[in-house]
């Protein structure tokens, strides 16, 4: 029988190439649309709202972090496919009594790439998965770091990256968002920080960030919130950013490098 190890270090036993899928991951669902697998995904998340297509069609089975389990045991699923920190671990350990469950752990684009792979090769879609892995390298390596127009030297604007707010929320250095912003040429001012750490606007107001970047997920940042924002920071560049292309780490890492690109094209 064969045994995949997952990204937690987990044994994972698949007699066969699954046929009835739950994916409970969002970007990972979307992953395993690209990869052609319309017909094996059974279950999806009211939060997988990539492609329209399955949002529409296929069968929720709650949120990620509130999984109904009658649904997915009517499902009758041969594989799970979940994440360490999207999903609440109870739930999974729970799952993993009666399926195959395969959990990602990804902070990186190392762990990202590793997770396409690993998907590919248990699902049977191993060649779409590894020429989906070379287009995003390539896409990435055309991303040059910025550079200043007054100098060689590489010039990052130092940022804070909003993900909630009351409280507000940012992003410390062992997330994934916190790597793709480093990749796209920002100075993240709570690298120093773990997860994601609840800041004050005194906070924001003594670091005096450069650059405010207000995510649109999971709180969604409007542009009456850039308003009130900027007369606390009035020294400070505020946007509004597509949160899924820093965040999510499937098949949308394909677009991410040419969305940093003009990113960077907007604040120069």
């Amino acid at each position: 029988m064969p045994v995949f190890i997952d990204q937690t270090g987990k044994e994972v036993l698949l007699p066969a190439v699954p046929t009835r899928i739950v994916s409970v991951v969002p970007s990972q669902t979307e992953l395993l649309f690209d990869l052609g697998l319309e017909h094996e995904v059974a279950g999806i998340t009211k939060f997988c709202i990539h492609p329209d297509e399955w949002f529409r069609t296929k069968t929720r089975v709650g949120g990620t972090k509130q999984l109904k389990m009658d649904i997915i045991h009517k499902l009758q699923p041969d594989l799970i496919i979940a994440n360490k920190e999207e999903n609440v671990k109870e739930q999974i350990e729970e799952l993993e009594k009666h399926y195959p469950v395969w959990t990602s752990d990804i902070n990186n684009l190392s762990s990202a790439y590793q997770m396409i792979e690993q998907l590919g090769k248990i699902t049977g879609k191993q060649q779409p998965a590894n020429e989906m892995i070379s287009r995003i390298k390539e896409n990435f390596s055309r991303l040059t770091p910025p550079v200043s127009r007054f100098t060689i030297h590489d010039s990052r604007l130092t940022t804070v990256y909003l993900i909630w707010q009351k409280p507000y929320m940012t992003i410390g250095g062992d997330t994934f968002i916190h790597s793709m912003l480093q990749i796209a040429g920002f100075d993240n001012l709570f690298a120093n920080e773990g997860r994601y750490p609840e800041i004050m606007i005194e906070e924001l107001q003594k670091r005096k960030p450069e650059l405010l970047l207000l995510s649109s997920e999971p709180f969604p940042f409007k542009e009456i919130h850039v308003k009130e924002l900027r007369t606390l920071l009035p020294s400070t560049k505020i946007i509004l950013v597509d949160g899924e292309l820093f965040s999510w780490y499937g098949s949308r890492l394909q677009y991410a490098p040419a969305y940093f690109a003009r990113l960077r094209e907007q604040l120069q």
